[in-house]
């Protein structure tokens, strides 16, 4: 079991992506993605997607609005993939270079037509929900073959 953070920076009607180009024998080698990474022992998902935005952008974020959660069983290697996901709106700095691939600013209506894991088109319109999702995605040799989600009511004070 792979626990992750999956993170969507986003201003003024764009969103920044990260290309997978750089890492060999990366399982999303060629696809956009959002930033984000494994959670280190003991570290909490905001903790994690801080400091992979950082690792991964040079961009310091503050305020992490967890979205929904992703699961992905067998997704590579026969583990199980879960991912929290969180849209970030809240940072500071210059971006650098990216370690794991070329980040770009995308339009969002633009978003679906990068080359994206299946799911990925499905989910990315649910960032704006008012809502908590949970979602399932069942991938067979790259290729989606089933999805599902609940969404739950966004709680008032």
């Amino acid at each position: 079991m792979r626990l992750h953070t999956l993170c969507y920076l986003k201003r003024g009607g764009q969103t920044l992506m990260v290309h997978r180009v750089k890492k060999e024998n990366d399982v999303h080698h060629g696809k956009w993605n959002g930033l984000g990474g494994k959670l280190d022992p003991g570290e909490t998902p905001e903790e994690c997607a801080i400091r992979e935005i950082y690792e991964e952008s040079g961009l310091r974020a503050t305020n992490p609005q967890l979205k929904g959660f992703l699961t992905f069983p067998r997704f590579a290697n026969g583990e199980d993939w879960y991912a929290f996901v969180f849209v970030v709106r809240d940072f500071e700095g210059q971006i650098s270079e990216s370690p794991e691939g070329v980040l770009r600013w995308i339009d969002d209506e633009d978003l679906t037509q990068l080359n994206l894991w299946e799911g990925d088109r499905i989910f990315l319109s649910w960032l704006d929900l008012p809502a908590f999702f949970s979602g399932k995605f069942v991938y067979q040799e790259g290729r989606l073959v089933d999805h599902q989600v609940a969404f739950y009511p966004a709680e008032t004070a």
